[in-house]
Parts: C-alpha cells; sequence; structure tokens
C-alpha cells in the first residue's frame, strides 16, 4: 500500500465498515511506520484490472503481531482473496520474527472468523463494545507461529 492508495482503501473501507470506518489520518499513520529501517508494519493491497478490490494490514512489536484490518470487495467474497492477503501477513509476521499473530473480529463477522479458524487462529477473548460507535463487542483470536513449521512449508 502506498499513499495514492489511500482513497480507493477509504471508499471499500466505507462500503465494509459503514459503522467504525477507519479515518485518512489512521491509515497515513499506519503507512509512516511501514517504511525505513525501524518499519513494523507491512500494508498490502490487491488490485483486478486496475481497481484495488481488497488490503491488508499488520502491526508487529517484539514478538507479537497484531492484524490491524483485511477487507475484501463484496463482489471478490468467497474467491480466496482474503486468504491470499492473510497469507501474506502471516509471511510478514514470520519475517518480522512474531512468535504470535493476534486479531480481533466483530462477534457478527463469521465469514472472517471462520477464514481466521482455518489458519490456525483460536479465540481467546472477547472485548466488550470494542467497535464504536455500533457498541459491537470483538472476538479475539490468536495464533502461534511454529518456526518450525514454517521451515518445513517453505523451506
Amino acid at each position: 500500500m502506498r499513499w495514492w492508495d489511500i482513497d480507493p482503501v477509504l471508499e471499500l473501507e466505507r462500503d465494509l465498515f459503514p459503522e467504525d470506518a477507519w479515518s485518512r489520518g489512521m491509515f497515513w499513520s499506519e503507512l509512516a511506520h511501514a517504511r525505513g529501517a525501524t518499519a513494523n508494519r507491512r500494508y498490502l493491497v490487491a488490485e483486478e484490472d486496475g481497481r484495488l478490490v481488497g488490503y491488508a494490514g499488520l502491526a508487529s512489536s517484539g514478538e507479537l503481531a497484531d492484524v490491524q484490518t483485511i477487507a475484501v470487495a463484496r463482489d471478490h467474497w468467497g474467491t480466496g482473496l482474503g486468504g491470499r492477503l492473510l497469507t501474506e501477513l502471516l509471511q510478514a509476521a514470520t519475517a518480522f520474527e512474531c512468535a504470535e499473530v493476534m486479531l480481533e473480529c466483530r462477534v457478527d463477522n463469521v465469514r472472517a472468523q471462520k477464514l481466521y479458524e482455518r489458519f490456525g487462529f483460536a479465540p481467546i477473548g472477547f472485548r466488550r463494545g470494542y467497535y464504536q460507535p455500533g457498541n459491537v463487542d470483538a472476538l479475539v483470536m490468536r495464533l502461534i507461529i511454529d518456526p518450525a513449521s514454517e521451515e518445513k512449508n517453505h523451506g
């Protein structure tokens, strides 16, 4: 993701998450942490025929990574794009040498929960009223990264 992607990202963000969409400033701030020697973020976009159809972002701190966002245009649901974006984020977490990856997911977003479970994420708790202003709870999920299995799968 680059600065010129922010406008189409915001358009998709507002369509998919109308109640709790990120602001332009939030995306700018995240991208600022994705560059340079101290970069601890990975943000990417997916495009098809020149149109942005998905994006995702991950933040890392020490041995912990956090999936900040994953979004896929409605007309690309069920195509595997969400899984490809998540795969890229998990590869970034491994490159950042993280031992575990956390995420929050709306409790009413069963589609996303099923995706995360397929990748090995397990529910570990809730954050009450996490998504505002709708006051929707978040399901907190965690994936423990096993370096040995990563080497077997990719080595």
